[in-house]
This record gives C-alpha cells, structure tokens and sequence, in this order.
C-alpha cells in the first residue's frame, strides 16, 4: 500500500534535526518514504520563507537541512547534488556535467556552465567504425569513447565561491551520512537497476547494485557506499582537486582507458578542465496581459532557445478554438504547439553547438528568438502538419553548416531552491543515459561502491558532417562541449524584476517540451506548479507527434491524425520540479511519474 504522500512530507520534517551551529551539521538521514514506483499523485507544497525541490526525498531534505543551518540557496543545491549522486546514480553524479542558474535575490542572473568537454585528443571522427560509419548508439555509449571530461564538481566549486554562506566541508555531511550508513533501495532505483540489461556487464557494478544472483537490490535494502563517502570526504576537505588529480583521477582514466573501444581522456584533460560563467539567455513573453522575464542557459544548451521559439510561435500563430479541453491541451493547441516544435527542432539541428567552437546565426543567439523571426516562422504552421520542418534563416543569415541527424539523448536530474534571502538557483545536472556510461569508479576495491562515468559525449553528432561534405556544428572536437537539452529556467515579472518561479525536468531532448508544458501550464492557463507538471506530456522532435501514454483521449488521437499527423502514444517520465512564488510564500510542485518531493520552511 502506498503512503500518502501528506504523511511522507510530514515524516520527513519530524526526521529533521534542528538547525546546528556553524561549521559542524548534525545530519539524521530520514527513512526513504516512497514504497511503489510507477506514478504517484502529488499534492504540490506551500512554505513560506525558503523551500527545496529534488528528484529524491532524500536529497530534498539535505537541501534543507543546509539552509536550515544558514546555508545560501546555492549551498543546498550542493547538499542535493552530492545525495543524488549516492540515492539517484543513474541519473547524475560527482563524474558528470551541470548548467546552473544563480539569482542573487536583487538582479544578478549569473549562468554557470558545468558542461563536460572531449578530451584533447578527441577528432571528429571519434564515433565512426573503422568503414566509416557511425557507431551504433549503445556500442558507442559502453565506451571509453563516451565519457567527457567531469565539470559539474569544479563549476560547483567556483559557484560556491561567489555564493556559498557555509564553508564547503560542511555541504558534504548529508551525503556521507547517507552513504557510510546506508540508504534504502528506492522503488525507481530498483526498477532501473532490474531492467537496465548493461549495467551488470561491469564487474565492480555488478557487485555493488547487485546480489550473487546477479538480481537488483530488493527495495528497502540498505546500500552503503563507502567508496563514495571516501572521495566526498577528500573533496570536502581538498576541493575539486581530489577529482581532477591524484588517486581519483588516475582511477577515472584507468577506467575510461579501459576495454571495449577505451577512449582517449587523460590526467592532463581532468588537470586543465574549467568552468564557464556564460551570460543567462533571457527572452520577455506575455501571457494573460502580463509581461514576464524568462531567464534560461545559452548554448551550448539548446533548451532555452527552442523553447524561446516554441513559445513565441504558438503566440504568433492563430490560434484555432481552445487550448483547454476538459482540463487538458486540446487538439487545436497540440497542432499548433507540435508544428511550432519541428520549425524549433529543425532550427536547433542546424544551429545550436558550443559558442566557443561555432558563431550564432547574424552574430547573435538572440537572432533565434526575434519576434520578427518567429512571427515569419509562424506563418508556416498551416491547417495540416508539415511533418518535417527545415531550418529558417535568422536576419537573413546563411550558414555553411549541415543539420545534425536525429539521434538519441538521455538522462539528468533537475534542482530547484529558493532561500529566506531570496536568492534562487535553478540546475540541471545529468551523467546523459541512465547509469551513464556503465562504467564504476573506485581507489579502493576492498572498499565496496564508487561512482558512475558519465557517457556525455554521445551527445555530439556521431556523423561530423553531410553526404556533400558540409560539417555538422555539434561535431566532436578536442576540448570541446557536447549540444545538451537541459533547461533550468528562472521566471520573473517583466515590470517589477521580482522572481516567480524556478524550475526544470530531465529527460534527453524531452525536456525542452517538459519545461515548456510547465511555462504553458502555469503562465498562460493559470494552473499551480503541482497541476502544471502534472499534466501529460507530449511534444515532437521534428519528426512525428509524441504523446504521452494513456494520457489523452482517443478522440485527440483521431483529431491529430485528420490533421496529417503521425502520433505515437508512448512513456514520457519527465522529472519535473518547481518552486513558484504565491501571495503568501512559495508553491512547489514535483512530478508524479519519479520520486520527488518538494521541502521548506
């Protein structure tokens, strides 16, 4: 029988301890509520000063805990990160990649870009066989060739300088906590562990997620991952050095050099790898009369820009009957928001790739999201689907690149916390495709557990370039970041600069439409975080329209499909999480289809 989930959030905050004193945290680790997979209602949660939102109860509470302890919003999002990496490794972890947005509670928007880089010694031709054709995608991704070099612990690390309040040993307690004394297997670990046919080719995996049968852990059982609680201790006491040098490091090359198809990252790649501080990408959007400020990540996250056009191009479009229909998107909204998607997509493929390595069209990423564009680009959405969109032509700029084929993307997790103080920090952190490369760190194997390579580079284009030659933009190159999805948003009010909202979703390419569904939801139909994420996914990828599985009725199945489209009814699990600003404090909502909940004050 399944918990409610009033008594879970209720038994999470009786599991808190009060508030110690600076520098020392007393960490209690809360039973793991969640005793079913599968999707679970969600009530949303009102607090008024300061509240947390994660994909894992366990690490929303150490959120909390840290800003109960007087810590900044950015000082729990640390606290978060390291007890996902422990009670959620397939999705992220200290060996992958983040983008983060930072508020500083007045008028700062800072953007800090953890993303992970291809070796030096990476070409483009890195994902093609020895006849010249691509890799099939999980030969690729069970690689050494896969696996970027790690910055989501170093843009962390520069982050907390600019904006930590608690001393960085301190942000680590919970995690080690957690892992020294164990946590309980939770129902969507289990099931990703029992389905996940790679995972257990890895010997140290193998024995850590795994019984002598070779079966997953049965939920509820107590994993301690000493491993881990060992390198966060070197790195709550050394900083990012005791990853990117030393013992650690050496271990993660040995692993990453390793057979099948080893790849190339070296000591020097870890050595010399840094963070980027970017400027936030921020486009201004009306909806019921109201102007807001939509603030998201630039490349090379392609998130921000395709929801931009998204948004726009359904405002531009005519509209053709309600979007609503018995409190879900009807038909008429569908077409309109899934052709507005392809043109997105299509211009994504052509365009969108590390700025360091590739210029934006008309030298501006801004040229992507002009009204003027997006208008002309609306005017393309017809009665009928258009069923592929090619790319436009911003400012009329042209451009020598090729578009990128479709190809698959995975993965991540998403937190969202807003402090007393006002400050807020909205970040996406993600090892790519669940458990990542499938491949298990350790300095120690009588030591059991470790940490997951991410395989992020599988997010370039297996393919540098077209059949005439031209090159693809999201191409590998050495030092170079692969195009992600990821999309952490902060929402503010256009007049006043008041911030409204933070949030975003994992899910691969999906979260571009997962974040827009929650921008729709909340801006333009006035339905709370909790209903807004709750609602069915769906969305498209430039190619057919995607529907979530039993969430809409046949009937606007059948009216897509007299309108050309090719739908496919299928699993969407976004992680959605949010925090929205209300009359008395904040509203959180977390997304029924994964674990999370959503803690404060």
């Amino acid at each position: 029988m399944k918990t409610p989930l009033s008594l879970i959030t209720l038994a999470l905050l009786s599991a808190c301890a009060a508030p110690p004193s600076a520098p020392s945290l007393r960490y209690s680790a809360p039973e793991q509520p969640e005793a079913a997979s599968g999707v679970t209602a969600k009530p949303g949660w009102a607090y008024g000063r300061q509240a947390v939102a994660a994909a894992n109860p366990l690490a929303t509470d150490a959120g909390l805990q840290i800003l109960r302890a007087g810590g900044s919003a950015l000082d729990a999002a640390i606290a978060v990160q390291m007890v996902l990496g422990l009670v959620e490794p397939q999705s992220s972890g200290i060996a992958g990649g983040a983008f983060l947005l930072h508020f500083d509670g007045a008028q700062r928007i800072q953007a800090f870009d953890g993303r992970e880089t291809a070796p030096a010694d990476a070409f483009s031709g890195t994902f093609l066989s020895d006849n010249g054709e691509p890799l099939r995608f999980y030969d690729a991704v069970l690689s050494g060739l896969s696996v970027g070099v790690p910055g989501a612990l170093r843009m962390l690390e520069a982050a907390h300088r600019q904006h930590g309040q608690l001393p960085w040993v301190q942000l680590f307690t919970p995690a080690i906590t957690l892992a020294e004394q164990g946590f309980k297997v939770s129902p969507r670990l289990h099931t990703l562990l029992q389905t996940d046919p790679h995972l257990k080719k890895d010997p140290l995996a193998a024995r850590f997620f795994y019984n002598a049968e070779g079966q997953a852990w049965p939920i509820g059982h107590v994993l301690r991952n000493l491993e881990y609680a060992h390198v966060l201790r070197r790195i709550a006491a050394e900083g990012s050095r005791a990853l990117h040098e030393g013992a650690v490091a050496q271990a993660i090359v040995q692993r990453v050099q390793s057979p099948p198809r080893p790849g190339s990252l070296s000591l020097q790649d870890l050595r010399d790898y840094r963070p980027r501080e970017r400027e936030a990408l921020c486009f201004d959007h009306m909806a019921q009369a109201r102007a807001y400020r939509i603030c998201g990540f630039p490349p090379p996250s392609s998130g921000q820009i395709a929801i931009g056009q998204i948004l726009g191009m359904i405002s531009s479009a005519t509209a053709q009957g309600p979007e609503l229909a018995d409190g879900l998107p009807s038909p008429n909204f569908l077409h309109r928001y899934t052709e507005a998607s392809r043109l997105a997509f299509a211009d994504r493929a052509q365009y969108v790739a590390d700025p360091d390595f590739v210029n934006a069209p008309a030298g501006d990423w801004r040229s992507l999201l002009a009204p003027a564009y997006l208008a002309q680009r609306s005017q393309l959405i017809g009665a009928q689907s258009m069923k592929l969109a090619t790319p436009g032509q911003p400012s009329g700029s042209s451009t020598s690149w090729a578009p990128m084929p479709a190809q698959t993307e995975y993965g991540t997790s998403h937190i969202s916390v807003v402090d007393a103080q006002g400050r807020a920090v909205a970040m996406t952190t993600t090892i790519e495709a669940a458990f990542g490369a499938r491949r298990m760190v350790t300095t120690d194997t009588a030591r059991p557990g470790g940490f997951l390579l991410n395989n992020q580079l599988t997010d370039f284009s297996f393919t540098p370039a077209d059949a005439q030659g031209r090159p693809i933009a999201n191409r590998v190159e050495p030092g170079k970041r692969p195009r992600s999805s990821m999309s952490p948003t902060l929402v503010f009010d256009k007049t006043t600069g008041q911030l409204l909202m933070s949030g975003g979703s994992p899910g691969g390419a999906l979260i571009i439409h997962y974040t827009a569904k929650l921008l729709t939801g909340t801006l333009h139909w006035g339905l709370n975080a909790q209903q807004a994420v709750s609602l069915p996914n769906f969305g498209s990828l430039n190619g057919p329209t995607l529907l979530e599985s039993k969430g809409f009725p046949s009937s606007t199945v059948e009216a897509l499909k007299a309108r050309g489209h090719e739908v496919r009814e299928m699993e969407m699990t976004s992680g959605l999480q949010a925090i929205e600003r209300t009359s008395t404090g904040w509203f959180g909502g977390a997304d029924p289809r994964r674990e999370g909940v959503v803690l404060g004050d």
